[in-house]
């Protein structure tokens, strides 16, 4: 999950939107969530925002911007007027990622949306782009080509005229990488009159050399200004002056680690020394950056993308994970469950060849399945990269997870023998296969030769 969002003022309701999977919402703090977004023709959600003048009016954009090379796309912007109980397709549909959409706290007809673009090749769809009719017309505001686009998006929330944005000069080429290949362009932008113009801020103890991708946040009052980027030197820089100048304020290689794939940041409403930095764990500050500490991590979840903090009260966040969304009411002491949330990102799916047959897939950061007819059953909670099936003689059914009684009317249940190719068991030299025979809850590890 890499959009999250709240309404300002209330506890109780939130939205997320999947990579794969929608928009879903709850009104409860997490204990139940619904999805809103079915009947529409793209699942890839890459941000959500509700106006914080009109609680009913939320944006989507879709598309995933942490572009691994599993991503999917999506076709623009969609607005519901209802609190997400029907979506209306606003434009903008070749942008296909788009990373962050943001909204006038005053008037829920201006938004802003940052597009990164085609993860795949050059497209002219890039960039920030503004309506000022609530998405009926698009205005492009800040363009660095078809190469470059934008990677993060700010507006503060004290003076709306004031915005940041970071460009990203990436893309992913057809042949299989772990990190997609930056160019030169990316930077961090400024505007001071509401997207008409933007400069670039560079120099004045920010890095140099090119730059990767760029997170950006600014507090209410314009002042403070924090930006995580990607580059030779690489980290957390804090600003006091509204991005006039700058301090390299820590250089802690976990805040920017795959910077490629997180590299966000929210700051605190109310106290513009607590930030939140999501990465391979929730690394929280609260003397403006020059120390963090880990607020969450496992087995809360292995990646954390986007966390959220109600304007009003501070207590109440949602946050974003590889395995789902969660919901804190007490600053992060206490989290909802995201086992109640039932979506996934599949890397690979294959069937074998019995009648009727099984379908196996490997999903991101949350194991493998397995589902004959309708019912899921969970293999190894490890992230997997590929899954094969080896076709052998059928095998009596006697683990309770493969093979239950209500999955075969004949009391047996006829399958092949999996292989799972997990990608941090390849690391470590060996290999996993996992036989029916067992007993529930065990594994077979075998060392490859």
């Amino acid at each position: 999950m890499v959009a999250v969002a709240g309404v300002p003022g209330d506890s109780t309701t939130f939205y997320f939107g999947a990579v794969n999977g929608g928009i879903w919402k709850t009104t409860d703090a997490g204990t139940v969530w619904t999805p809103i977004f079915d009947k529409e023709p793209v699942g890839s959600i890459g941000t959500i925002a509700v106006a914080p003048s009109d609680p009913k009016t939320v944006y989507a954009g879709t598309g995933e911007s942490d572009i691994r090379s599993d991503l999917s796309s999506g076709d623009g912007v969609y607005k519901s007027i209802d609190a997400g109980a029907t979506w209306t397709h606003v434009g903008l549909e070749d942008t296909r990622q788009i990373s962050r959409i943001v909204v006038d706290p005053q008037n829920a007809n201006v938004v802003y949306v940052g597009a990164l673009g085609h993860a795949y090749g050059p497209n002219e769809q890039r960039g920030v782009y503004k309506s000022v009719d609530g998405g009926d017309h698009w205005t492009k505001v800040l363009d660095q080509g078809p190469e470059a686009g934008v990677s993060d998006l700010a507006i503060c929330s004290g003076k709306p005229q004031l915005l940041f944005a970071g460009t990203w000069h990436t893309h992913r080429p057809p042949w299989s990488v772990y990190a997609p290949i930056d160019g030169p362009r990316g930077g961090l932008y400024r505007s001071q009159d509401a997207g008409k113009t933007w400069s670039r801020l560079s120099s004045n103890g920010l890095p140099e050399g090119d730059w990767g991708r760029i997170g950006v946040d600014v507090a209410p009052d314009g002042k403070r200004v924090y930006a995580l980027i990607q580059a030779k030197k690489a980290g957390l820089y804090r600003s006091d002056d509204g991005g006039d100048t700058w301090v390299f304020e820590n250089a802690d290689p976990r805040l920017t680690s795959r910077a490629w794939y997180f590299n966000s940041i929210t700051i605190d409403p109310h106290n513009p020394d607590v930030i939140y930095i999501p990465n391979v764990a929730l690394y929280r500050s609260e003397d403006g950056g020059k120390t963090i500490s880990v607020l969450r991590g496992a087995p809360g979840g292995d990646d954390y993308h986007q966390l959220w903090v109600d304007p009003k009260n501070a207590a109440s966040m949602v946050l974003g994970t590889d395995q789902g969304t969660t919901v804190s009411l007490d600053h992060g002491q206490t989290w909802s469950t995201w086992y109640n949330q039932p979506t996934a990102q599949l890397y690979h799916v294959i069937t074998d060849n019995q009648f009727p047959y099984v379908v196996y897939g490997a999903q991101q950061d949350s194991g493998s399945a397995a589902v004959p007819s309708r019912t899921w059953c969970p293999i190894p909670p490890i992230q997997t990269l590929f899954i094969s099936a080896e076709l052998t003689a059928p095998l009596p059914a006697t683990t309770g997870e493969l093979a239950s009684a209500r999955m075969s009317a004949r009391g047996r249940f006829r399958h092949s023998r999996l292989r799972l190719i997990s990608a941090s068991i390849v690391r470590l030299g060996l290999r996993c296969l996992c036989f029916p025979r067992l007993t529930p809850g065990r594994s077979f590890w075998e060392r490859s030769t």
